[in-house]
C-alpha cells in the first residue's frame, strides 16, 4: 500500500496530494507462485530429514504454507500451493506411500477436505486483502478530504484558493467553476429558458471556460458546475470530485454569509452615524446657530445702539461660534470619509514642526509648551490630514485639563518601529485626572461625549471620544485614529507619569516613496 505524497505548493505550504492505494501488484502475485512452488516440497523435505511422518501434523504445515501465501501472492498462489501440498501428501504420507493411488477412503475424504480448506482459506485471506485495500482506500480519501477541509477553512476563503486545492489534489491542469445566475433568453428553437452561465473562479493556467472545452464537467449543485481540464478521472478520484462539489457549495455560502455580515456591519454603522448626526445637528449644531442668530439680530437693531465694546463682543461671538460649526462640520464630513473608506491620504515627507501653526491655530498660546527637538527626521504623512490629528487632540487636551499645560514633544529611531520599518512618534502630554484602562478602550469611539458614560469625567485629561463637553459631537479622537490609520500610523494613549494622559501618534519615517 503506497503512502501518501505530499507537494510543496510555495506560499500554499504543503498539500497533500491524494494517495495511491495500489493493490497485490504484479510482482507480489510472482512471489506468491515461487513460494507456492518451493514451500510445499521444502515442507516435505524437511519431515523426511528429521523423519517426522504424522499425517496429521504435515496437513496442518502444508494448510499453514497455503495461508503464508495467500496472504503473499493472493487467491491463485495459494491455490497452486494448495494442490500441490495436497499431491505430496498423497505421494508423500499417505498409503501407499510413493504413489497417487489411494488405498483408505478416508485417507482420500481427508485430502478432499484439506483441499477444501486450503482454498477456502486462501479464499478469505484474498477477500480479506480486498477489504484492507478499500478501508486503506476510503482512509486516503477521508485524509485528502479532511486536509482540504482544514485548509480551506483556515485559508483565505476565496474561491481562487478552494480551486488551486482541487486542481492539485485531482491532478488536474486546470479547473473552472461556473455559477448560473437567473434564467436568460428562452432556449434557440425552442420555448423553455435556459440558465446563464458565468465564470466565478478558475486555477491553473488556460482554465476552461465552456463545457466544450473541458474534459471532464462535474455539476455539483443546481447552481454550480465544475469544469476540469487534464488527464483522465480514476474512479477514485471521480468520487473525489463529487464530495469536492460540496466544498464548493460551502466555500460559496461562507463567502456569502461574510458579505451578508459585513453589509449589515456596514449598514448598522451607517445607521448609528445617521442616528448621532441627527442627535448633533438637533443640538450641537444649533446651539451655535443660535448664538450666531442672537447676536447678528441684536446688531441689526435699528433703534439700538451699542457701544464699541458690546459691538465687539457680538462679533467675537458670532466669529466663535463659526470657528465652532466649522470644526464640527468637518469632523463630520472627515468621519464620514473614514466610515466609507474614502479616505486617500497624499503621502509626502513631513517634518512634525511643519504642521503645528496651523494645527494650533486657534489655542491659546499660554497653555502650549513646544519641546520638540530640532532637526527630526521627516515621517510620511498627509499635510491636512496630520493637522487635523494633531488639532483635535490637543483641543481636547486644552479642554478636558483645564489646569494643565500640553507639552508637545516628539522622538525617532530608539527602536520606533511600525512593523518592520523605522518610525517617529509626536507625543501630546497633559497632567490632568487621567482617564482609566477602561476608558481607554472606548475614547477612540465615534459620539462618545462628555457625560454619555460614567467614564467622563470633569478635569480628566483629554476626553473620550473628543471634543465632546459644552460644544461638539465626540468625533474628534474618532477622526485623529482614523487619520493616523489612513496614514499607515496609530494613535495610542497612555497614562503621563505623575498623573494625566499622553496621546503617542506614531508614523513611519519617509524613505521618499509612499509605501
Amino acid at each position: 500500500m503506497a503512502v501518501p505524497e505530499a507537494q510543496s505548493n510555495g506560499d500554499d505550504g504543503v498539500l497533500l496530494r491524494l494517495p495511491a492505494v495500489r493493490g497485490i501488484g504484479k510482482g507480489r502475485v510472482i512471489t506468491g507462485l515461487v513460494l507456492a512452488l518451493l514451500l510445499p516440497p521444502a515442507v516435505e523435505l524437511l519431515v523426511t530429514v528429521f523423519n517426522f511422518r504424522n499425517f496429521a501434523m504435515i496437513m496442518l504445515l502444508q494448510l499453514a504454507v497455503a495461508v503464508a501465501v495467500a496472504a503473499i501472492g493472493g487467491l491463485w498462489p495459494a491455490v497452486v500451493a494448495a494442490v500441490l501440498g495436497s499431491f505430496l501428501l498423497n505421494y508423500f504420507s499417505a498409503d501407499p506411500v510413493g504413489s497417487l493411488s489411494i488405498a483408505d477412503p478416508t485417507t482420500l475424504f481427508t485430502l478432499v477436505v484439506f483441499l477444501a480448506v486450503a482454498c477456502g482459506v486462501a479464499l478469505a485471506v484474498g477477500l480479506a486483502s480486498r477489504r484492507a485495500q478499500e478501508a486503506a482506500r476510503s482512509g486516503a480519501e477521508a485524509t485528502a478530504l479532511s486536509e482540504l477541509a482544514l485548509r480551506i477553512l483556515s485559508s483565505d476563503g476565496s474561491l481562487e484558493t478552494f480551486l488551486e486545492k482541487v486542481r492539485s489534489n485531482l491532478g488536474m491542469e486546470a479547473v473552472t467553476l461556473l455559477g448560473s445566475s437567473a434564467p436568460g433568453a428562452p432556449a434557440h428553437g425552442g420555448s423553455g429558458m435556459q440558465p446563464t452561465w458565468q465564470v466565478l473562479a478558475s486555477a491553473g493556467p488556460n482554465p476552461p471556460v465552456t463545457h466544450a472545452a473541458a474534459d471532464h464537467a462535474a455539476v455539483v449543485d443546481p447552481h454550480y458546475t465544475l469544469l476540469l481540464r487534464g488527464g483522465p478521472l480514476s474512479p477514485q478520484r471521480q468520487r473525489l470530485l463529487a464530495a469536492f462539489g460540496a466544498f464548493v457549495v460551502a466555500v460559496r455560502e461562507r463567502q456569502q454569509l461574510v458579505k451578508s455580515r459585513r453589509d449589515n456591519v456596514r449598514l448598522s454603522e451607517g445607521n448609528k452615524m445617521r442616528t448621532s448626526i441627527l442627535r448633533a445637528v438637533s443640538h450641537d449644531l444649533r446651539t451655535p446657530l443660535a448664538g450666531i442668530k442672537l447676536a447678528v439680530s441684536s446688531l441689526r437693531q435699528e433703534d439700538v445702539n451699542f457701544p464699541p465694546e458690546v459691538e465687539r463682543e457680538l462679533l467675537e461671538t458670532i466669529e466663535e461660534y463659526a470657528d465652532r460649526l466649522d470644526h464640527l462640520v468637518d469632523n463630520l464630513l472627515d468621519m464620514s470619509r473614514i466610515t466609507a473608506d474614502a479616505v486617500n491620504p497624499l503621502l509626502t515627507g513631513i517634518v512634525w514642526a511643519d504642521v503645528l501653526p496651523q494645527a494650533l491655530r486657534g489655542v491659546p498660546r499660554e497653555r502650549l509648551r513646544n519641546e520638540l527637538p530640532a532637526n527630526l527626521p521627516p515621517v510620511q504623512a498627509d499635510s491636512g490630514m496630520l493637522e487635523r490629528v494633531v488639532a483635535n487632540i490637543v483641543e481636547n487636551a486644552v479642554k478636558y485639563a483645564p489646569d494643565s499645560d500640553v507639552v508637545l514633544t516628539a522622538r525617532a529611531g530608539a527602536g520606533i518601529t511600525l512593523g518592520d520599518r523605522p518610525a517617529g512618534e509626536l507625543r501630546i502630554v497633559d497632567h490632568g485626572r487621567g482617564v482609566g484602562h477602561q476608558e481607554v478602550l472606548t475614547m477612540f469611539q465615534p459620539f462618545q461625549r462628555f457625560g454619555d458614560s460614567p467614564s467622563a469625567v470633569p478635569g480628566s485629561g483629554i476626553g473620550p471620544g473628543g471634543i465632546a463637553a459644552g460644544g461638539g459631537i465626540g468625533l474628534g479622537l474618532a477622526v485623529a485614529k482614523g487619520f493616523s490609520e489612513a496614514m499607515g500610523g496609530r494613535l495610542a494613549a497612555e497614562p503621563t507619569p505623575g498623573g494625566g494622559l499622553t496621546m503617542v501618534v506614531t508614523l513611519p519615517l519617509w524613505t521618499g516613496d509612499a509605501q
